[in-house]
């Protein structure tokens, strides 16, 4: 009987001091999951930065049913371009290419073309 406790015993400590040495497999699948989270927060974050670019950049509907009645006459008197507008007639004005603006604005030639043709013939962009 002591012979089968004493058996037991030493392999209960074989098996205890080999568990340190394994692999644990939770630790690697909370290593992926904690990638994952980190990966899907990054897009997220660029997403939400795209958006808010995009959202500066887009013309405003002074007719938008979530301004007040009485600031629509306002909003439509205090028109302002878009700020990748206002800043292609700034680069152009200072002398660049189509080219040129296209890369630093990231619109096409043919929309900077537009933009340079209203601007020359004093039209506001609606």
């Amino acid at each position: 009987m002591d012979i089968a406790i004493l058996t037991l015993i030493i392999i209960s400590i074989v098996l205890f001091i080999l568990s340190f040495f394994m692999n644990n497999r939770f630790d690697e699948l909370e290593k992926q999951i904690e990638d994952i989270s980190i990966a899907s927060m990054q897009n997220e974050y660029q997403l939400k930065n795209k958006i808010k670019v995009l959202e500066e950049e887009l013309l405003v509907d002074p007719y938008d049913m979530t301004t007040p009645r009485s600031n629509v006459s306002q909003s439509v008197t205090e028109y302002k371009e878009p700020t990748i507008v206002q800043k292609v007639k700034k680069l152009y004005d200072e002398g660049y290419s189509l080219h040129e603006i296209s890369n630093e604005s990231g619109l096409r030639e043919e929309d900077i073309r537009i933009i340079v043709n209203q601007r020359e013939k004093n039209e506001s962009f609606k």
